[in-house]
């Protein structure tokens, strides 16, 4: 499996076990650690897929994913949301600002390589 996924997480130990579970299957990572560094990676490396934390330093996951699917290079990039924090209504929200797909964690590493193999455009897989 190829492909680039940008992973918008700000602690080290998630973006550590995301790494390892990522790169073991073959796909290349880029990595950021806040709202707006995330954005940035986006516009500057145009992965094919991102993992985007909702509860984010600088700005929230929400106007994160708002931003880049703001970006008309990168509207079609699909986005799951990754949260902890899971609230009722958040899911509806993550639609709302863009997210394809939204997984709360804790999550099986089956469920997230079955989602991010389902929203991955067909020329990255």
């Amino acid at each position: 499996m190829t492909g680039r996924i940008l992973v918008v997480e700000d602690h080290e130990d998630n973006r550590r076990i995301l790494r390892d579970l990522l790169t073991s299957v073959g796909f290349q990572l880029i990595e950021a650690e806040t709202g707006p560094d995330g954005v940035e990676m986006a516009k500057v490396h145009q992965p094919d897929l991102i993992l985007m934390d909702l509860q984010l330093p600088g700005i929230d996951g929400y106007e994160a994913a708002r931003q880049i699917k703001a970006e008309p290079r990168l509207s079609s990039v699909p986005i799951i949301a990754v949260t902890s924090y899971a609230l009722s209504g958040d899911k509806e929200r993550a639609f709302a600002a863009g997210c394809s797909a939204y997984i709360s964690k804790p999550y099986s590493p089956r469920q997230l390589l079955a989602r991010i193999r389902e929203h991955l455009p067909a020329s990255a897989s």
